[in-house]
């Protein structure tokens, strides 16, 4: 499995403890998941590999352990979640962009408690060979977003998750709250200098 989807299961499980939401009472109900995930370096080391585990009968398991799509949907089926359960991949944007899809399946009431997250383990080093030789990387090792002084992007490697609910049912329900999101959007800039700018 790659490590990716285990970081997952562990920050979703963090994110139910500490926003005091018990998972025994949540089973079968419209939990929303949302993961960003967008690298997909494990499997493409362990499929370009002479592994033990590529043989025909774990090839399936293999499979579904290393397929972006499942991220999201081994949390949901793990929990018995019933929400929507879905992996967004938009780059460096994907846990950004599954805050918007988590915040608007709350607001259109089809989650009643979304769990919204993102990870990134840089294993391949092929990869960030080809983000340096493409210029995308910062040469003074520092991210300057909406900075006029940018030149580049630093990779980097994480998980998280949280816990979204509506304010006005977190607070019914006794639940802490850190933070408020008062709104999300998402757009492209179109034909912009360059596509990956």
């Amino acid at each position: 499995m790659d490590p990716q989807q285990r970081l997952l299961l562990e920050v979703s499980w963090r994110a139910f403890e500490q926003g005091g939401q018990s998972l025994e009472q949540l089973k079968g109900r419209s939990v929303g998941v949302f993961m960003g995930i967008s690298s997909s370096d494990y499997s493409s080391l362990l499929w370009a590999s002479e592994s033990e585990y590529l043989t025909p009968d774990n090839e399936p398991f293999v499979l579904t352990g290393n397929t972006g799509c499942i991220a999201a949907n081994r949390i949901s089926y793990l929990f018995d979640l019933r929400g929507p359960s879905y992996t967004i991949d938009t780059a460096c944007s994907s846990s950004l962009v599954a805050v918007d899809q988590a915040c608007a399946s709350l607001w259109r009431g089809e989650s009643e408690l979304a769990l919204v997250g993102g990870v990134q383990a840089l294993i391949h080093p092929g990869l960030q060979s080809t983000f340096c030789k493409a210029g995308l990387l910062s040469p003074a090792g520092r991210c300057r977003s909406f900075d006029g002084a940018a030149d580049g992007y630093v990779r980097s490697e994480g998980a998280g998750a949280v816990l979204l609910k509506p304010l006005a049912a977190a607070l019914r329900d006794g639940d802490p709250v850190q933070a408020l999101i008062r709104g999300t959007a998402v757009n492209s800039d179109g034909r912009s200098p360059g596509m990956a700018a």
